[in-house]
């Protein structure tokens, strides 16, 4: 997909209603709420001595810098958001561990992205959050940059 492709892509999802069900749609995975699309996503490394992962990871991060500057122009710098404390919120929760009983509820898209995503470029335009991010779920599995059009708040 051209950069153009995936800035098409990132205009239909704000466009987009958001669907009752949690599930698949062309462009990757949507519940209540949110769009995620799955704008590029690499080979695996199950053979990979780590140089080519190295690589791939470093071109990813460029596409997703690439397409911040173009968002960038339209709605601003973005917000630099990590996902690291929230992915240890997300496990706390998994385990009912925040000490009172009571396990918090991460609201989605941000509990699946935080167990993939380390950080997002974020804007909030329209009364939507948009975010950019490289996934990768292990060190064997593919890199994906994502692209997130949500209603809900970052917790």
């Amino acid at each position: 997909m051209s950069t153009a492709q995936h800035l098409a892509v990132i205009d239909l999802l704000r466009s987009r209603e958001f669907p009752a069900e949690h599930g698949r749609s062309e462009c990757g995975s949507e519940g209540p709420g949110y769009h995620i699309a799955e704008l590029m996503t690499s080979d695996t490394f199950w053979e990979d001595d780590g140089s080519r992962r190295d690589i791939v990871e470093e071109q990813y991060e460029a596409e997703r810098d690439g397409l911040t500057v173009l968002l960038g122009d339209r709605w601003g710098p973005p917000q630099r958001f990590s996902l690291a404390s929230l992915f240890e919120r997300t496990m706390e929760a998994a385990l009912g561990a925040d000490g009172d009983g009571e396990a918090e509820e991460i609201p989605e898209p941000w509990a699946q992205l935080s167990s993939s995503v380390p950080d997002l470029h974020l804007w909030h335009v329209d009364g939507r959050w948009i975010a950019l991010g490289v996934a990768q779920w292990d060190k064997e599995l593919p890199f994906q940059l994502l692209a997130v059009v949500t209603e809900t708040d970052p917790p």
